[in-house]
């Protein structure tokens, strides 16, 4: 899931001031699990920023509302009234949910009320870790389902590297060497001979290259 972190009131109530109506606006998805961007905490924000105008004595009007989703269009009927009252929308989602409001909503003003911090996964209640960055190509079958790109902090494609001392990173000695991880794995599942396959460096140049990728789905099978 994409994971976010909310930005700090003082932040959100700079970008926010100069407008009259403002929507706190939740994304019950991904934002929601981290308990940074659903209904609830569209709620709670929307009474803090209320309680601020009225200390600094702001002629601002505050809602707050939501959707399952803020970066498919279905999911906007539901949010149609309060988007058109609003003067500008605090956007509770990742990046990807700011910009498809600013695209569907042209004429209204969106704003990031989180920073959108990684794709990860819950290891625990409370602590969510970075998995994946979308590269483009997966080599997780060639790493034992462990990947060296979000997870090395070097980002190396063949490892581990000389710096790693008893299967701790170099760079963070709390870290566990991603490495390490990777053939601690392919010898537990009986595939240690794999390691010897050189895996190519990634040609970001052309991976990543020429704008922002799209996926084009065949509609028969849409």
């Amino acid at each position: 899931m994409i994971v976010g972190k909310q930005k700090p009131i003082d932040d959100i109530w700079e970008m926010i001031s100069g407008y009259q109506k403002i929507l706190v606006f939740g994304c019950n998805t991904c934002v929601a699990v981290c308990h940074q961007g659903g209904n609830k905490e569209a709620e709670i924000l929307a009474s803090l920023l209320r309680m601020r105008a009225t200390q600094e004595g702001a002629d601002i009007q505050i809602k707050d509302g939501g959707i399952e989703r803020q970066c498919e269009h279905e999911f906007f009927e539901s949010a149609k009234g309060s988007i058109q009252w609003a003067d500008a929308v605090l956007s509770l989602a990742c990046g990807v949910g700011v910009q498809f409001i600013a695209g569907k909503y042209p004429a209204k003003v969106a704003l990031p009320g989180l920073d959108t911090l990684f794709m990860g996964d819950v290891q625990a209640p409370g602590l969510l870790t970075e998995s994946c960055q979308g590269c483009g190509k997966c080599i997780l079958h060639l790493t034992a389902g462990i990947c060296p790109i979000s997870r090395c902090a070097k980002r190396i494609m063949n490892g581990p590297c000389g710096g790693s001392t008893k299967g701790k990173c170099e760079i963070n000695k709390e870290l566990d060497c991603a490495w390490q991880l990777i053939l601690d794995r392919l010898e537990a599942l009986g595939r240690l001979d794999e390691y010897e396959r050189v895996i190519p460096v990634k040609d970001w140049s052309t991976e990543r290259a020429g704008g922002p990728r799209k996926l084009v789905m065949d509609k028969e099978a849409s």
